[in-house]
């Protein structure tokens, strides 16, 4: 190493700071972010407004990422329902019940007339029990224990997935993970 550098390591050159928006640099990254990442028509005025407000905007009219927005979801690039179908399977696909489902749409910005009807019971008791047998809750247990505080824990840990209180409380009350299984066979005949 020699004498003049020191200690000190290489200097860095200065970031390059991107030019400020216009109308076509802001179609292009409204254009990447709908292509790159499912999302919403909420999430995508997020993005837009914060890159608005790094980079700045140097168009002829002023900015209006809430018409390139809708112009997008009106050809289908950016679909609410859409993306509540899927994030909702996704989640109950976990086994995430109703409310857990609903509270992360919510906070997605979807609307709720986009997010769909909610699980009927039946659906609701199939994801139960998958988040019960995924997290070996109740009678899916390593040792099914009549302890109350492990049951409460166990409770209290099927509520904060989003699932009902009567739900839970059917799963967790079965004997064996074949009465669980059970459960959801009985409410799907009716």
């Amino acid at each position: 190493m020699s004498e003049d550098q020191g200690d000190k390591p290489p200097a860095r050159p200065p970031r390059r700071v991107p030019p400020p928006l216009n109308e076509t640099s802001l179609r292009d990254l409204a254009l990447g972010y709908a292509a790159r990442f499912a999302t919403t028509q909420a999430k995508l005025a997020h993005y837009l407004a914060h890159k608005l407000q790094e980079r700045g905007w140097a168009g002829e009219q002023p900015a209006d990422p809430h018409e390139l927005i809708d112009r997008l979801a009106a050809l289908g690039y950016v679909d609410d329902a859409a993306f509540a179908a899927m994030k909702g399977r996704s989640m109950a696909a976990r086994g995430l019940g109703a409310r857990r489902v609903s509270d992360a749409l919510s906070a997605a910005g979807v609307a709720a007339v986009d997010r769909g009807a909610p699980p009927d019971a039946a659906q609701a008791l199939v994801t139960a029990v998958a988040f019960a047998r995924r997290k070996r809750l109740g009678p899916f247990a390593r040792t099914i224990t009549a302890d109350p505080k492990l049951r409460q824990k166990a409770l209290a840990a099927m509520l904060r997935a989003g699932h009902s209180l009567d739900v839970a409380r059917r799963v967790l009350a079965a004997e064996s993970g074949e009465a669980a299984e059970a459960l959801c066979h009985a409410d799907l005949e009716d």
